[in-house]
């Protein structure tokens, strides 16, 4: 069993008057928070209202960069090279390091969102790209990288700081993927169900999936995702369940 291990949520990823997620009560579980840069959701002053509740409740900030794809959720692949990829994520990163001086706290490290977290995953020369515009844009920044993919791996290769993810309340393939959302019983609503079995993974090392038998992944952060109706409840459960393992939930870095 692992000693502290960090909690995290997709949290900002409102858009104007919209709002998704109840982020105040996020922000009072998680101890960082992975805050949407303007693509596939949020606006200046969204950015800056979660920001400012991140600093009000001493919680590690990450840049969330996706696909510029409001309509979608930034959970669809836009044909795009990797160097407009990267470009993307530098103007996304870019904007949000800006936004989080004004609210008087600063961006420790960033997590590709969505369809581009998942197309990271698996194409390295994509990965690769993002490693190298978030080098040149903020090289003292952290990449939070899903367990186990190119993304991780590129990070490593070009020394740059890098820590693993898995995710509470998604559904795992053997081969440490995530179950597409399109098909059934790729997302946990279930905030006991989730709770029982990352406890499980956390005593075991590994991932139970849907066609195999479980696989090793790492864990330096756990993710709940903020639009998941679920996401409080099961956050804040997740966390109880950790501390009463003896657990200590602490931030991967500091402020």
């Amino acid at each position: 069993m692992i000693a502290s291990v960090d909690l995290n949520s997709d949290l900002g990823e409102g858009f104007g008057p919209w709002k998704m997620g109840d982020d105040a009560a996020m922000m009072s579980v998680v101890t960082s928070a992975n805050i949407a840069c303007g693509g596939h959701a949020s606006d200046p002053e969204t950015m800056h209202d979660t920001l400012c509740l991140a600093a009000a409740h001493k919680v590690v900030v990450g840049a969330h960069p996706g696909y510029n794809d409001r309509e979608g959720f930034g959970r669809r692949i836009i044909p795009m090279s990797p160097d407009q990829i990267g470009r993307m994520v530098a103007a996304q990163v870019g904007a949000i390091i800006g936004m989080a001086r004004l609210a008087g706290t600063s961006v420790a490290y960033v997590k590709p969102h969505g369809a581009l977290a998942n197309l990271a995953a698996d194409d390295r020369g994509v990965a690769d790209a993002i490693v190298a515009a978030v080098q040149k844009v903020a090289p003292d920044v952290a990449i939070l990288a899903i367990s186990g993919t190119e993304l991780e791996h590129a990070a490593r290769v070009a020394h740059v700081q890098v820590f693993s993810e898995i995710f509470a309340d998604r559904a795992y393939l053997s081969n440490g993927r995530l179950v597409p959302r399109t098909q059934a019983g790729s997302v946990i609503h279930d905030p006991e169900a989730a709770a029982e079995r990352l406890l499980g993974f956390l005593r075991s090392g590994r991932m139970p999936v849907i066609d195999g038998p479980p696989i090793r992944l790492a864990a330096d952060s756990i993710c709940v995702h903020g639009d998941n109706p679920s996401a409080v409840a099961m956050a804040v459960l997740i966390r109880e369940r950790l501390l009463a393992e003896g657990i200590r939930v602490a931030p991967f870095l500091r402020l």
